[in-house]
This record gives structure tokens, C-alpha cells and sequence, in this order.
């Protein structure tokens, strides 16, 4: 049932905001040179990597210059991507990877293999089920960018931020149900529009 609702819901969204998504896209391409599409590689499921797809909202090459956390003021973030990046909307072309079978809607937020080095033998656990669009966690922490205040953000998320969203990610396996699941998408909806 999960993942019959996940690919009805996946192709009906990218299909609703396809015109949207053309013109994010094409606004990404006009205010800064590079690709309007960005591939990250993340862990998913029994931990296989994958590409994640996002709409860039950085500079071109600016994983590759810079910490691999993103804080609110990172320079590297384009005017555009700061829009795309405060209304979620980067995160719409992940419907695709929800079709491929990488993601489901509901699910730990897959994380960079950087970071999933640093899990323990229990925290490995959230590897068990495909991450998700929106978790708790992921509500939970949706102001995470702002949180990020420490002279080094990637030392304050290994050792406070990640440790505390695997142990909701955790809970949230423990306790899923396709009703939980549709009350996480309700309240994800709303904390987006509210934050918009």
C-alpha cells in the first residue's frame, strides 16, 4: 500500500507542477551559471547510494568548495536558491527519485555517505526502510539551516543535530503506519505554507 501511494502521489505531483517546475528551473538557469538540476549522492535503502535530485540552489561546485552543511547565511546560496531552498521547492524534483524506487514520501531524510560513517551499529537501523521526502525529524528540524550557528557547522550537526534526528528516524520506524504517514504529509504541507 506504501509504495502503491507513493508512485500515484509521486506521478500526480510531478505532473500538477511540471509548469512550475519548468519555470524554477528556468529561473535557476537565468541567475546563475550551471546546471538548473542538482545530483548529490546520498545512502538509501540496505546502503545503497544513489543520486539525489534537487533544483540547484548553489553556486556550480560549491560542494566541492565549502563544508558539506549549509547554514542560512552561506554565501554560496544563490538569491533564487534562497527562495527555492525557504519554500521547499528544491526538493520537488525528489518526486523522481520516489518513482525510481530510491525514496518513498515518508522516511529518514537520506544523508551524504560522510555522515552516515559517523552512525553506530543502532543508528544504521534508519537504513532498513527508503528515506523519505518528510519525516518527523525532518519537521522537527526544518528550521535546521538557521540552527546551524557554531564556527563549524559540520562538527555541531555530527555531534548534537544528527544523533537527535536519527533517534526520531528511529522512532518513526518503530511506530510506522500508512495512517502516521498521511498525518506526517498533512503536517509537512502545513509547516510549509506557514513557513512561506
Amino acid at each position: 500500500m506504501k509504495r502503491a501511494f507513493d508512485v500515484g502521489v509521486a506521478l500526480g505531483g510531478l505532473v500538477v507542477l511540471s509548469p512550475l517546475l519548468a519555470v524554477a528551473a528556468g529561473l535557476v538557469k537565468l541567475s546563475s551559471a550551471g546546471p538548473a538540476l542538482y545530483r548529490g549522492v546520498r545512502v538509501g535503502r540496505d546502503g545503497r547510494t544513489f543520486q539525489i535530485l534537487k533544483l540547484r540552489t548553489m553556486r556550480t561546485g560549491a560542494d566541492t568548495h565549502g563544508p558539506a552543511i549549509t547554514t542560512a547565511a552561506d554565501a554560496r546560496i544563490t538569491p533564487v536558491g534562497r527562495f527555492l531552498r525557504r519554500s521547499k521547492f528544491d526538493e520537488v524534483p525528489q518526486l523522481v527519485n520516489v518513482l525510481r524506487g530510491e525514496m518513498s514520501l515518508v522516511g529518514p531524510r537520506p544523508e551524504h555517505p560522510d555522515f552516515v560513517k559517523h552512525y553506530s551499529e543502532d543508528q544504521r537501523r534508519v537504513l532498513s526502510v527508503r528515506p523519505g521526502l518528510t519525516s518527523p525529524a525532518a519537521l522537527a528540524y526544518i528550521r535546521e539551516e538557521e540552527m546551524l550557528a557554531d564556527a563549524d557547522p559540520v562538527a555541531q550537526y555530527v555531534a548534537t543535530i544528527m544523533p537527535q534526528k536519527l533517534a526520531l528516524d528511529l522512532d518513526y520506524i518503530r511506530d510506522a503506519t500508512f495512517a502516521g504517514d498521511l498525518k506526517i504529509i498533512g503536517r509537512t504541507l502545513a509547516r510549509v505554507i506557514v513557513r512561506r
